[in-house]
Formats: C-alpha cells, sequence, structure tokens
C-alpha cells in the first residue's frame, strides 16, 4: 500500500498528514521525496501529522530521521505530531524522541513554532 500525503498550509507551516505505511521500498522513498521538496520549496517549517501512518520499520525509522537531518541541515524545523502508541513506543525504545519535537497535536506542533 502506498503511503499518501496530504498537504496544508498554515500561518507558514507546510503541514503534512501521512497515511498508511513507512517501510522500506516504494513508501519511504516518497517520505524522503516529500520533505526533500518541501526544503527545496523554501518550507523552514514543517510538521508531519503521524495519525494516519499503521506501521514503520526501521527503515522507515531511518528514513524520518534522514528526513530530520536534511531538514535541520538546511535550517527547517521538522516536527511530528499525532504519534500512535505503536510508533510513539518504537521512538522511545530506540530514543529518537530525543531527536524528534513530538506534539500531541498538529495545533501544539503549529503553536511550537511561535514560541
Amino acid at each position: 500500500m502506498a503511503l499518501k500525503f496530504t498537504n496544508r498550509e498554515v500561518d507558514g507551516v507546510a503541514v503534512v498528514a501521512l497515511d498508511g505505511r513507512i517501510v522500506l521500498g516504494e513508501e519511504s522513498n516518497a517520505l524522503r521525496e516529500k520533505v526533500k521538496g518541501l526544503v527545496a520549496e523554501g518550507k523552514k517549517k514543517i510538521v508531519l501529522n503521524m495519525d494516519n501512518v499503521t506501521f514503520i520499520d526501521s527503515a522507515g525509522l531511518g528514513t524520518l530521521v534522514a528526513a530530520h537531518h536534511s531538514a535541520k541541515s538546511h535550517g527547517t524545523a521538522l516536527k511530528l505530531c499525532h504519534l500512535g502508541s505503536k510508533i510513539q513506543e518504537v521512538l522511545q525504545i530506540t530514543k529518537l524522541l530525543t531527536v524528534f519535537d513530538v506534539y500531541n497535536t498538529d495545533a501544539e506542533a503549529l503553536t511550537s513554532f511561535e514560541q
């Protein structure tokens, strides 16, 4: 099943809702290209809404880390929101919760840019 993206912009912040699985192959590549594209467009604030992400594997985690690193190196802030309990648990076990800015809702993530 392909990973789907729904884009919207709120006060200059690109909010991307992800729908599907972030796994090795087409899905990971699609996410990588999506973030690269937003950074190339000059977006400086990106929120990835993970509400409808059903599964993430190690390659998917690697893609998230690479996207975070790529965004940061271009002066772009990348934040995550709406992590399901499974994904939250995976990020906690791998200590990646310390790498990402994680918020419960996209509203909280958007507000965090104002601070």
